[in-house]
């Protein structure tokens, strides 16, 4: 093959099976290297391990592989090659530069770096505490109580920003703010937003006429959504950020305590409390940031990630979705924001997280038990609930790994969160002890107590599927003589449009006890379509034992007259059926 000559002296060419990419004298020698280097990449296969065969001494191996096989020869993209040039001129020689910077040929060619070399493929962040930026500025946040704007709070605190915010009712996450220095308003109305204001931000949930964001646009305040500021957040350091249909919250969490323990010091956002990480929330030294990416109202597609994970991809949110391929082509665009230095790592077991991914400008590494999957589990065993597999990268051995938490689903998490984990930096003898000290996320199948011989959890399940699961890893688990769950339905319009599997998904449960639906971002039409009757219908008539009981004080008396020693206990939902479960501690109290 005839050599093509790149900007900065970079050269691509092919001899016998054998790609050569030269960085010569040409290519700012004085800066990059002192006398030409080459590299080869023997064969066209997809196993790693092609190292360089001729180098200049003392520099470091470097690892290729191919992502297409039969790949030959190809023209690397002319700014991503200046780019590799002007990152590795500015530190010391240590690696390969091209590997380093992590560009792509046309040819799909793509660098990475062999299993065990520290490494997360060069990617540079500002790390750092306190943003001088945000230590200015006077923020207002509506909605403050939800999951990701009291994290955000707490981040903005933590940088020394003016906070002040609102939500519709108290709660004890607005107590905590308040206590780290927050002004906190119940209620919506515009004399909630300081005087002197330099940004207000609203969750996906604010409608258009609220009145502080009225109020806020009519003074001419900067007025972003919470995702948008997490974008601008994640932007400053190396993004890390997880999305998927079920799994985000865990498997962000996972990561972020991993990357903490493992002292790296990241910032992180979860939309759950991690209580060995403080809050959900944290604001750390390190150039991690690590984000929890949702779908709902496309608002994943703020944020700037480098190194990303898709989980799985189902219907839900359909209120803001059309259908399936709506979501699908969302997170297509979610994949296309990692940038071609970055990776995206993706489950290759599901035909819509495939479908996303396939026209990635990044490395898109699959993880799962296939046979082709990039990350393979492997020889899994089950010890109540609890699996543990031999993870296989590329078809050699990376570790041995177990999950900290029980199910199949979990697994899955931990496999994709070891998968993140190598990709920012830290080693394979370091990953499996780190996760196996993971003790879960807050309403994640939190064992509330024992009380009388009866178990009680708490789990933030709100979609068939992950209902289905839970339940599953409950029975393994737990091996209880009956499970009980009572399940508040989140939202009408994602009751009516899943109806269905709603009612086919609690077949691990015993008794199925329903309230009133959490009427949350839906409209009053909205709640004339569907009720918990209608539910608690289609449940009896796919075989299970339902029953509809208004009010949470009902529901505790019923259970406080029905439940026996080994009985166990769950309540479900992403309302506030939590208070059903604390109630239930105190009315039998606890076991010592």
């Amino acid at each position: 093959m005839r050599p093509r000559v790149m900007p900065a002296g970079l050269v691509v060419c092919r001899q016998r099976d054998r790609l050569i990419f030269r960085m010569g004298a040409s290519a700012t020698p004085d800066r990059i290297a002192p006398h030409p280097c080459e590299i080869a990449w023997p064969g066209c296969s997809n196993r790693p391990g092609a190292w360089a065969s001729r180098m200049p001494p003392g520099r470091s191996r470097c690892g290729w592989r191919s992502c297409e096989p039969g790949s030959a020869g190809g023209q690397v993209k002319e700014k991503q090659a200046f780019r590799a040039i002007r990152l590795e001129a500015r530190k010391p020689y240590r690696r390969i530069g091209l590997c380093a910077a992590g560009f792509r040929c046309a040819c799909g060619i793509v660098p990475v770096m062999p299993t065990g070399m520290d490494t997360d493929k060069q990617i540079e962040g500002a790390p750092g505490t306190a943003d001088e930026v945000l230590a200015r500025m006077r923020v207002h946040l509506i909605g403050m109580g939800g999951c990701g704007m009291r994290a955000l709070a707490s981040v903005l605190l933590a940088c020394d920003a003016k906070v002040s915010g609102s939500d519709i009712s108290s709660s004890g996450a607005l107590e905590r703010l308040a206590h780290q220095g927050a002004r906190v308003h119940v209620g919506h109305c515009e004399q909630n937003i300081p005087e002197q204001c330099d940004l207000v931000v609203h969750s996906a949930a604010i409608h258009d006429q609220n009145p502080e964001l009225v109020a806020a646009r009519r003074r001419g305040i900067e007025v972003a959504k919470y995702s948008v500021m997490l974008g601008r957040l994640m932007a400053r350091r190396v993004g890390i950020a997880v999305a998927g249909t079920h799994g985000k919250s865990t498997t962000t969490a996972m990561v972020a305590y991993a990357l903490s323990a493992a002292g790296a010091d990241p910032s992180f956002i979860v939309g759950a409390a991690v209580d060995q990480l403080g809050g959900p929330s944290g604001v750390g030294s390190g150039k991690h940031f690590v984000a929890e990416a949702c779908e709902f109202d496309r608002s994943f597609l703020n944020l700037r990630p480098v190194l990303a994970a898709i989980l799985n991809i189902e219907e839900d949110h359909l209120d803001c979705y059309r259908d399936l391929a709506a979501i699908v082509e969302a997170f297509r665009a979610f994949a296309a924001l990692v940038p071609a230095r970055g990776v995206l790592i993706a489950n290759g077991e599901d035909r819509n997280v495939l479908a996303a991914v396939e026209s990635a400008s990044c490395e898109v590494q699959t993880f799962g038990q296939a046979d082709g999957c990039t990350w393979r589990a492997a020889d899994l065993k089950a010890d109540r609930g609890i699996f543990s597999m031999d993870v296989l990268l590329d078809g050699q051995a990376f570790c041995r790994l177990s999950s900290p938490l029980p199910g199949l689903h979990n697994a899955y998490n931990t496999l994709a969160a070891a998968a993140l984990l190598h990709h920012a930096g830290l080693g394979h003898g370091q990953i499996p002890a780190l996760l196996a000290s993971f003790a879960g996320a807050r309403r994640r199948m939190t064992l509330k107590a024992r009380a009388r011989g009866v178990t009680v959890l708490d789990d933030y399940a709100h979609h068939p599927t992950e209902i289905q699961v839970t339940l599953r890893a409950i029975r393994q688990h737990y091996r209880p003589q009956r499970v009980l769950c009572v399940f508040q339905p989140h939202q009408h319009s994602r009751t009516r449009f899943l109806l269905k599997d709603f009612a086919r998904s609690f077949g691990a449960a015993d008794e199925v006890i329903v309230p009133d639906i959490y009427f949350v971002r839906d409209s009053a039409r909205e709640k004339d379509h569907i009720s918990s009757e209608d539910l608690v219908s289609q449940i009896r008539l796919h075989g299970g034992s339902a029953a509809y009981i208004k009010t949470f004080e009902d529901i505790c008396a019923h259970l406080q007259d029905e439940l026996c020693a080994g009985d166990l206990v769950v309540t479900m939902g992403a309302g506030n059926i939590w208070e059903v479960a604390d109630e239930i501690v105190r009315r039998l109290g606890k076991d010592s």
